[in-house]
């Protein structure tokens, strides 16, 4: 399969007209693939709760747009705020396991490739933090 430039602005317009102001695309080979790997198109302003995912390390490349990763602490308190780009510093990050965090998304057309370990799970309210 090739990530064309047509699909993300596809994706992207998706993105803009959900409520949710984001749209994943399935980059599995089946429903039995047991990893987890997709496009996700975020636009600035989509709710997405400070979280952590207690089984799985999480990478997350930006193909394109802006947006920062934030780190939390147990506390709630920002630890570390990385932004990445496509041709800055830095294009990609790898969260660790148990890692508190979140994105924020700077600039309209943003896409990232996120792939994390093992089968899809929820995210339970006992891994979202409130601050």
């Amino acid at each position: 399969m090739k990530i064309t430039q047509a699909l993300l602005d596809s994706l992207t317009e998706q993105a803009k007209a959900s409520p949710r102001l984001r749209m994943n695309y399935d980059l599995r080979n089946s429903a039995e693939d047991g990893s987890q790997r997709m496009l996700n198109a975020i636009e600035p302003g989509s709710p997405l709760p400070i979280h952590r995912h207690r089984k799985s390390s999480e990478t997350v490349v930006c193909l394109r747009g802006r947006l920062v990763e934030d780190f939390y602490d147990e506390s709630g308190v920002v630890t570390e705020s990385i932004e990445l780009r496509p041709n800055g510093p830095v294009v990609a990050v790898n969260i660790p396991i148990g890692q508190w965090h979140t994105v924020r998304v700077l600039e309209s057309g943003t896409v990232i490739m996120e792939v994390k370990d093992g089968a899809y799970e929820p995210i339970g309210p006992e891994d979202m933090m409130e601050v």
